[in-house]
Formats: structure tokens, sequence, C-alpha cells
């Protein structure tokens, strides 16, 4: 059944001459067998291009009758040329002329003013600088490096904006103030005690020990939650509650948070989505497309250079892999899953020795805070004040060496390799965080011979127990920055130096420090989880963030720039920011925990904080609801109840079932895209061979028609 190849009109009027050659394409092959008969593909064309040549008509018309811009319109580009030409063609258009030159200045206005708005991000120039030596994938650590300095700048603004700023208004008698007073019914008296932490004689050293640690002059100031004892502020002309203030910027910062996170997250999702084509089309992308033009550095180059044979070995591994794992036995993969069981029992062994040293760290030094008055020496004190951020440190270490260990045991491949080890590691990360708060936890709830039931918690070791987690989420920040600094400053630099000037073979072997993205992706991720955490116990740790984000950009760019090289481990730009921003989400959650547990179960301190009234925080919202008139109470307590929860539930499903099949549509069409890639990846792979084979064969004759003129 031969295919008619004689030539057909085109849109335009055009007559093409069809190439035999595209006959020969898988693409047009597929579509021949799709057909049901060439006959009626026939006819199906005859009246396509009938159709076309009255559309076509009608068009021209329109053109001639209409105001439009001549580019609007779906006609061919010889047919624009033809009815440019014409003389009368302006006299048709006066209109569309003046709008488009309206639209161009307006569109040079706003692209300027684009222009001139980015020229004011912030490291802007370093950021270019970096991507310009070190590839897309380096720079874009950077960039969200940038996002969370953003982030907190905005969250330290909303703080002080609702929180800091009236209070130290009040401090000013420009309103009156009501303090906060514990009702004495049913109340000890010894709960509302709260004196100072650093009585009698005060050692020189113990000034730099307070500033490190939060406690002594600082813990009394706007740092901490027990300094916001205040409950309103009245004037004339308004009526500010502290504690409703406190309670709803909490819930805000979180909000905004998830919200702003969720979006970039969605921005990087769509890019990593689109990513998954077929084997074929993937391996041309990386040999064709994979060079990343931005790098200008030669050394740079180099390591890109290695990076993409490094991700070409790597996908012919886990192919490699594959197939060994399709030809397993039985018994084989019994052995292999055996072999797996047992060596996640020694994941957990070494996860559960790293939290028992946490727990026990954590509980001496509670105990030593409260019932020593800085007897010892600067360096003991201070190192039993930091001991559970030391072994917290560790552990976050110590643990990812170890699991680099012993999942090369585990028989994973490459890329399943590394997303299982960034999970462990970031698991050990905020694990670590939840376990010190636990313990903490433990300490405030738990005392001996019923001391707690006056008060609620252990006043007599925590007279305010949220400054004392503010005090322990503040340490791991500033030791985080403390920490990031000297292994820049005394290990990184020290090994650069090393690895140059001292040709050694050991020194050699060891090598220059790499710049590893995730690692150090996931250290700031833990800093932002004690920043969330530590924000409703500490209203100005937002604000130590940005100044810790911002030293550590610095600290990061010199150490790259003159210490490290990017790793030997590829990091695709492309999926990085979607995977910095999951890796974020998955520290959101869990840092709402912890501050969702104070605020509805434990009781809140009756000797400082804006809640000493309420026995928990959360009472602050249906006492602030009593307070309204009564037909908007009966309106909040109607939407808190089942009557009208179900039909919410139930419109909430029918939205959830419309994305649902929304999605499915998507991703119908988004096969089909992807189909359509596949086949031209097939068409030029065809064409390539064909090509290759004609030249083979060209090269023959002509070799034979030398011979025998010879």
């Amino acid at each position: 059944m031969q295919e008619d190849s004689s030539p057909k009109p085109s849109k335009s009027g055009f007559i093409l001459p069809i190439n035999p050659l595209l006959h020969e394409l898988p693409s047009y092959q597929t579509l021949v067998r799709g057909s049901h008969s060439v006959s009626a593909t026939t006819r199906r064309r005859s009246s396509y291009f009938r159709s076309s040549l009255k559309r076509r008509d009608s068009l021209r018309d329109e053109v001639e009758q209409t105001s439009r811009p001549l580019r609007e319109f779906p006609i061919s580009i010889q047919e624009k040329k033809k009815i440019r030409d014409r003389q009368d063609y302006q006299t048709y258009t006066p209109t569309s002329q003046s709008i488009i030159f309206k639209k161009m200045k307006w569109r040079r206005l706003a692209q300027g003013f684009k222009e001139h708005m980015s020229s004011l991000y912030l490291w802007k120039k370093d950021i270019h600088d970096i991507e310009g030596k070190f590839g897309t994938g380096i720079q874009s650590y950077f960039s969200f490096l940038r996002f969370l300095v953003l982030l907190n700048f905005v969250i330290f603004l909303l703080m002080f904006t609702f929180i800091i700023l009236p209070m130290i208004v009040s401090v000013y008698g420009v309103v009156n103030i009501t303090s906060t007073q514990v009702s004495s019914s049913g109340i000890a008296e010894e709960c509302t005690e709260y004196g100072d932490s650093n009585p009698g004689l005060i050692f020189f050293y113990s000034h730099m020990i307070n500033l490190l640690s939060g406690t002594g002059f600082l813990e009394q100031t706007y740092l901490f939650y027990g300094f916001y004892q205040t409950d309103e502020l009245r004037s004339d002309y308004f009526h500010y509650n502290i504690p409703l203030a406190y309670f709803i910027t909490t819930f805000a910062y979180i909000l905004l948070s998830l919200f702003w996170v969720v979006k970039r997250a969605v921005e990087g999702f769509k890019q990593s989505f689109i990513r998954s084509e077929d084997r074929f089309q993937s391996f041309c992308n990386k040999i064709f497309a994979g060079w990343d033009f931005c790098i200008t550095d030669e050394h740079a180059a180099e390591l890109k250079h290695s990076s993409l044979q490094y991700e070409l070995k790597t996908d012919l591994d886990e192919e490699r892999i594959k197939q060994k794992i399709a030809d397993r036995t039985q018994k084989e993969k019994c052995q292999i899953y055996l072999l797996r069981a047992l060596l996640n029992l020694l994941v957990l062994l070494i996860l559960a020795v790293c939290f028992y040293c946490i727990y026990r760290t954590t509980v001496y030094s509670q105990q030593f805070h409260y019932t020593q008055n800085n007897a010892g020496s600067f360096t003991f004190d201070l190192t039993v004040q930091y001991l559970p951020s030391i072994v917290i440190t560790a552990a976050n270490f110590i643990t990812p060496l170890l699991f680099e260990r012993i999942i090369r045991f585990e028989d994973y491949s490459p890329a399943f390799e590394i997303k299982f080890m960034l999970l462990r590691s970031v698991f050990v990360r905020l694990a670590n965080i939840i376990v010190l708060l636990v313990s903490l936890w433990s300490q405030i709830t738990t005392c001996d011979g019923g001391e707690c039931k006056p008060c609620g918690y252990n006043h007599k070791l925590y007279p305010c127990w949220e400054t004392r987690i503010g005090q322990e989420m503040y340490k791991l920040m500033i030791f985080d920055l403390i920490i990031i600094a000297v292994v820049t400053l005394f290990v990184e630099f020290p090994r650069k130096l090393l690895v140059t000037f001292c040709p050694f073979p050991p020194f050699t072997w060891w090598g220059q420090q790499q710049f590893s993205v995730p690692q150090n992706v996931l250290e700031i991720v833990y800093g932002q989880t004690i920043c969330w955490i530590g924000t409703f116990y500490s209203p100005l740790l937002p604000g130590i963030a940005t100044i810790k984000y911002f030293a550590i950009f610095y600290i990061k760019k010199v150490s790259l720039m003159n210490n490290c090289r990017p790793s030997t481990r590829p990091f695709r730009a492309s999926s990085s920011n979607f995977f910095f921003l999951a890796v974020l989400l998955i520290g959101l959650p869990l840092a709402c925990v912890p501050i969702l547990f104070s605020i509805a179960v434990i009781s809140s301190s009756k000797s400082c904080g804006p809640f000493v009234k309420f026995n928990s925080t959360w009472e602050i919202i249906p006492t602030t609801i009593d307070s309204f008139p009564g037909g908007l109470q009966n309106l909040l307590y109607g939407l808190g109840s089942e009557i009208f929860a179900v039909p919410f539930f139930i419109f909430v499903c029918l939205i959830l079932f419309y994305l649902v099949a929304l999605a499915a549509a998507h991703k119908r069409v988004v096969v089909q895209l992807r189909n359509q890639l596949a086949m031209q990846g097939r068409d030029k792979q065809y064409l390539i061979r064909k090509l290759t084979r004609e030249s083979f064969i060209a090269k023959k004759k002509l070799a034979m028609s030398n011979a025998e003129k010879q």
C-alpha cells in the first residue's frame, strides 16, 4: 500500500514538494499505522486543505477589515509579506500601528523597571560570579541561602511590629499598661516567683557565658519569652491585647513560611516533573545539552566535564544494577534483603545511641545550671552549658559518615543511594532537635514528691520554662554558626594549604575539600528548623537567624572561592530548588509539633510571659471569643461545630476530586507531549543512522571508482 507522494498545497496556498525521506521516519510510519485506511486519510487531508484555503481567504479579508496587528493572525510569513507589500496596507490599519507603538513603549518601560528592581536584589553580582565560575548547581545553593535570609527578615519584621514594638512603646508611657497578674485563688504563691538567675557576686567571665548562652542579663530582655509580661495596652483610640497578638503572630509566621515555601516548591516541582523523560532522550540531553555555558573558569569547566562523565557512568551503572536485580535468584534476593535488614538494625542502634547521649547530656546540663552558681572555671562552665549542642553537632557530623559506609553494602542503585543517605541525614538532624525538646519537657513536667502539682510543672528548676527552651534554641543557633566558621578557618583553609604546598602522597590522596551542595543545604535547613521552633520562645531569634545566614553567605563564598572545589557527585540545578524546599518542608511540620505541644498541653508559666493568667496558651482563644458580642460568638462557635464541619468537608472533597480529575487530564497531555518528544528523538536517531549509512556507501563507491581508475 503506497502513500500518495504528489505535491500538496500548504495552508498558505503554495505547492510544497514532499520529500520521500520524511515518509521513512518512525514518527510518520507510526501515524500511518495508526490510521484506519489510506483512502480515509487522503479524504481527510483533502478536506483539511480545502478548509485551510477557505480559512486563508477569510483571514486575508479579516486582516484588511480589522485593526488587529498582523502578527496576531495565524497565517504564513509569505502571506504576511504579501499583505505588507500592498500599497493600501497602512491605510487599512492606522489604529493598529499606534496601538503597537504604545504597547512597545509600555513594554520597554516595564522591562526597564524590572531591570532596575533586579539590580537591587541582594547579592546579585556575587551569585552571578559564583554561577559563572562553578555553574548553576552551586549557584542554586546560594540563591536558596538568600531566600532564607529574606524569609527570616520578614518573620522578624512580623514579630517586631506586633510584639516587640508595642512593648517598646509601653516603656515610654505613651499608652496605659495593664500588667499580667495571676489570680491568687487556686495558684500557689511560689509559682509566681521569678528571681534573678545570677544572684550575688558575678565573675567577669560570666558575662561572656551569659552572652553565649542567653542567661544572666540577657534573660530579662526582649530576646526571650519571659520578658513580655504586659497584658494590655490602652489609650483613648485603641486597645491592644498583647497575649492575643503573641498567639496570632506565632501562627502567622508559621503560615507565612508554609505558603512561601510551598509556592517556591511548586515552581521547582514543575521543572523537576517534566525532567522524567524516556531513557534515550535523557542520554541525548546529557550529551548534546548537558553543558553549562555559564561556566567561564577553566578548572570549573574541567570539573563540569568530569561531572557529565560521572552522570553517564552513573546511568550505565544503574542500568547494570537493574539488569543484575532482574537476574537475581530467589536465594540471592533473600540474602540481600537479610543483609539490608541487619544493616538497618545497625542504623537504628546508632540512632538510639545518639538519642540516649543527647538525653543524658541534656539532663546533666539542666541540673548543673540550677545547682551550681558559676563555681567552676570559664571553660568548664561554658562546656557544660553547651554540652547538648556539642553532642548534637557531633552526632550530625559523625552519623552521615557512618551511614555513607554502611549504605555501600546495601547494594542500591547510585541515584537511590544518594537520596536514601540524605533522607537518613535529614532524619538524624531533625530528630536530634526533637530528642532535645523531649528531654527538656521530661525535666519540666516531672519532679519528685509531687512538687509539680501546685504549678503544673517543675517550677523549682524551671520558674520560666518557655525562656529555658528559648535559651536552648539560642545556644544551638549560636553554636551552629561558630562551628561553620571554625571548620572553614581551621579545617578547610589548612587543608587547602597542605594539599597545595605539600607534595606528599597522603596529602595528595586526601585532596582538596569538596563543596557538597546537599550536605551544606542540610546545615542551613537544620538551622532554619531551630529558628522556627525558637521564635515562639525567643521573638528576636529570626533577627539573629537573618544575621547568621548573612554571615554564612560570605563564609561559604570565601570558602568556595579559595578552599573548596565542586563535589565529584553532580547535583543538577534543575532539581536542586525543589529538593532544597522539599527538605525545608520536612522541617516545618516538625517545628510545628513542639510549638503546638507547648501551646495546648503543657501549662504556661505562672511567673513570666504574657499567658500567666491562663492554664495553657490555647485558653486565650476561647477567652477572647467570650468577650465578643453574642451574635459573633454564635457564628464562631457554629464554624467550629459539626454542623459546619460536615458540609465543609464534603465541599473540600468535591474540590479535591475536581483537582484530581484536572491533574489526570493534564497528565494525559504531558504523556502525549513526552511521546512526541521521544518520537522526535527516534527520528533524529534514524536520520543519523541513515546519514552514516549513506556516507559509508558514498565512501565505498568512491573507493571502488578510484580502484577502477587505477
